[in-house]
């Protein structure tokens, strides 16, 4: 090999190795900003999980914080109303690195969807003719009453003319079966085909899923709910800031103000699924401990001589 030749080897060896290091240097660049990425995330990941479980176990502090404060209301009080301190929502308090709020609802005050059926599982039409005119009232088709109640009655017959059994839900993509029993949350309407989001949004502050033969507390219902009582009371509805100012002071109406207000006959007929006082309360629950929020939705159930126990929870989502 000539002196010519032996001096382009040596250049080539030059360059190749600098190429190899180049290349090493890069890829040590990229596992070296790999583990780091993960290294974070794993951080983020860990730091995240344990705000989570602190949030947790904050939410049901207040849970707790709540069921205590319905218990001694239970020892004060007879009747449930919205001027009581239960109603007050709770504004944010600080705890160690963020908030924590939280406030009680009536669940009470709301059209029970499960009270479209009798204990026996069959149809009450008293009630889907009240659950036709919430609807109505709120502008949506009352069809979706009969439809409703065949979703919870317990046999496969559809309510005439609009109701929907296994034929019609079998149809869907993909297909399921009615429920036929007692649902567990309001939200299972948009189970039904066709529903939609928009027209649960707009029913949601009125409806509630309770156990079969809950009364509805007259004190904390709104507007609305109590026009639904009767064909004939278009009174509470139509003036809402008037029906809040009254309930500022206690209860309002009370049983005897309906009667006065649906007249002897039609009271005796609802007077039994009428009451000034509630058994079920939904607490919910806000955590932020830095940039993590947590939710906790609480179905309180109280019992006849105060204590109170969680019936249902759901994190995130009623």
């Amino acid at each position: 090999m000539t002196v010519r030749g032996r001096r382009l080897s040596r250049r080539t060896q030059r360059g190749v190795a600098l190429i190899t290091a180049v290349l090493m240097v890069a890829l040590a660049t990229i596992l070296a900003v790999n583990v780091s990425f993960r290294g974070f995330l794993d951080q983020r990941r860990s730091a995240t999980l344990f705000a989570l479980d602190q949030g947790f176990e904050i939410a049901l502090g207040a849970e707790a914080w709540a069921a205590d404060f319905l218990q001694k209301d239970a020892q004060d009080s007879q009747t449930d109303h919205l001027a009581e301190k239960w109603a007050q929502p709770l504004p944010p308090l600080p705890i160690e690195g963020g908030t924590v709020a939280g406030r009680l609802e009536d669940l009470q005050g709301r059209f029970n969807l499960n009270n479209l059926v009798f204990p026996d599982g069959t149809t009450n039409l008293d009630a889907v003719k009240q659950f036709e005119r919430i609807l109505a009232f709120l502008e949506i088709e009352p069809t979706w009453a009969t439809v409703m109640a065949d979703w919870i009655d317990q046999d496969a017959q559809p309510g005439f003319p609009d109701g929907a059994e296994d034929s019609v839900y079998t149809g869907q993509n993909p297909p399921y079966l009615a429920a036929n029993m007692p649902i567990t949350r309001a939200s299972e309407i948009m189970a039904l085909p066709g529903f939609g989001a928009a027209r649960y949004a707009k029913l949601k502050p009125y409806i509630t899923a309770l156990p079969v033969g809950t009364p509805l507390n007259v004190c904390t219902a709104s507007g609305i709910v109590l026009d639904s009582l009767s064909e004939n009371t278009h009174e509470f509805g139509l003036n809402p800031q008037d029906l809040a100012n009254r309930r500022k002071e206690g209860c309002f109406p009370t049983l005897q103000d309906l009667r006065g207000s649906l007249g002897e006959a039609n009271f005796s007929k609802l007077q039994d699924s009428l009451t000034e006082s509630s058994k079920f309360f939904g607490a919910t629950v806000w955590v932020t401990i830095g940039t993590t929020d947590f939710t906790l939705y609480s179905l309180l159930a109280r019992g006849g001589n105060g204590p109170v126990r969680p019936y249902l929870r759901s994190f995130g989502t009623e």
